[in-house]
């Protein structure tokens, strides 16, 4: 029907000739109804061949349609990923990455939510997301993890405090200072607290926050010096506050999880390289 002879549906199909006359005869056979009347070398269709070339051409739409949204998933251009990740994340880094990952996926919607690290993971397992980002150490069953490079941790202190003249800041000179540090009983007030306590000083808490957001922004209220991970920090380096590096070493791991699954989503795939893709320059910025 779209070729207009056997000579040209042979070619079109890549078979020979005789091929596509005895399927033409094997179908007619099976309808009981002639389908082309032979004049000369052409193939005229009947008003039968008609009518079900029309039927059978919706049919074909749908099946290209299908290929196309085949097609379409194996190059990430449509679905759906589900993000799961931890708030301090969840201001900047984590949006920046998803509006450049998006850029070249029109088609594809994405749902992101912030979340504490353990509870990132029990939903990941659970495979309500895609993929997460967590701090770590995570352990739960269900889950796979993929380490990303360590970030080091910053102060954050209010502009015009008098460390703020520094270039980079010892754990010492935190000595008597008000800061400002995450809640107690969290893996990453321990290492805080165990990294000051090896330069024998005693934190001066005046505020307690789960979150290295809100921590970053009392400081620049002027409550108190933070220590974040530079991640966090970054964002608010136009808030006032000075943001210096720490001589000692203090760094934070995060990691991506996925749900342990025979075949993982390659939307997911796609967003993970996207991310370690691009925070490779905002660790160099950062001094890494």
């Amino acid at each position: 029907m779209l070729a207009g002879s056997v000579v040209g549906a042979a070619k079109l199909l890549n078979v020979t000739q005789p091929g596509v006359s005895r399927a033409i005869g094997l179908l007619e056979q099976r309808l009981k109804y002639a389908l082309f009347e032979r004049r000369g070398r052409r193939l005229v269709p009947t008003p039968e061949a008609e009518t079900l070339y029309r039927e059978v051409e919706q049919v074909y739409g749908g099946i290209d349609r299908i290929a196309q949204v085949a097609e379409d998933i194996r190059h990430q251009r449509i679905g759906v990923l589900r993000i799961a990740t931890l708030p301090a994340l969840a201001q900047w880094l984590v949006p920046a990455c998803i509006s450049r990952f998006l850029s070249t996926r029109l088609d594809v919607n994405v749902f992101v939510q912030s979340l504490p690290s353990l509870q990132i993971a029990e939903l990941v397992s659970r495979r309500q997301f895609d993929i997460g980002i967590v701090e770590m150490p995570v352990n739960r069953p269900g889950i796979e993890v993929e380490q990303l490079e360590p970030i080091d941790f910053s102060a954050v202190l209010p502009n015009g405090h008098r460390l703020a003249a520094s270039r980079a800041i010892s754990m010492k000179e935190f000595d008597g200072e008000r800061m400002v540090l995450l809640s107690q009983h969290s893996f990453v007030r321990y290492k805080i607290d165990d990294a000051l306590s090896q330069h024998g000083v005693t934190p001066r808490v005046v505020i307690e926050t789960p979150s290295s957001s809100i921590a970053c922004a009392l400081a620049a209220a002027g409550a108190g010096i933070t220590l974040v991970p530079r991640w966090t920090a970054e964002e608010y380096s136009s808030s006032g506050v000075a943001i210096r590096p720490l001589k000692e070493p203090l760094s934070s791991q995060y990691a991506l999880i996925f749900p342990q699954i025979a075949a993982r989503l390659t939307l997911a795939t796609a967003f993970a390289d996207e991310l370690r893709a691009f925070i490779k320059p905002v660790s160099r910025k950062s001094g890494k």
